[in-house]
């Protein structure tokens, strides 16, 4: 954990903080934007990773892309659903943490995203760090560091 004694310094890594991926809810790169938009609906997530059929990291898919592609000039377009790929809609340019980075990488990372995915150096996906995470983190460090005592709990 960090330490504001120098000697005691560790920073953890991402393979340490990370939800592993066979945890992780994703959809596949090919599946219509129905089967994404259920499995987001499903888990209570905002987003989810896609990947390719190798478990290769392609982007990530969100209730809010989904619903800008379905939404028509007047009403949802909502065959659009069906007639659509995870492909043509996901975000493919998002940040990637590797499980060497460490929780300083990866909270630089999360200030603009909610979670961040890992991938291995072959792009194969790992997992994800999720901001709560990072901030369990700190709450833990200040509390082990400054032996905070909350008496309001």
């Amino acid at each position: 954990m960090i330490s504001l004694e120098k000697e005691a310094l560790r920073i953890p890594l991402v393979s340490e903080l990370m939800i592993p991926s066979e945890k992780v809810a994703h959809v596949q790169i090919g599946n219509p934007l129905e089967h994404a938009l259920l499995v987001l609906v499903k888990s209570g997530y905002s987003a989810v990773p896609v990947l390719d059929p190798t478990y290769q990291f392609q982007g990530v898919i969100s209730k809010t892309k989904i619903l800008e592609e379905t939404l028509g000039i007047e009403e949802f377009e909502l065959n659009r659903l069906s007639e659509m790929t995870v492909k043509e809609v996901m975000d493919n340019e998002v940040p990637c943490l590797q499980p060497g980075d460490n929780m300083i990488d990866a909270m630089h990372k999360l200030i603009d995203f909610p979670f961040v995915c890992v991938t291995n150096e072959e792009g194969e996906f790992d997992g994800i760090v999720t901001r709560r995470t990072i901030l369990k983190q700190f709450s833990k460090h200040y509390h082990e560091t400054f032996k905070y005592n909350d008496k309001s709990k």
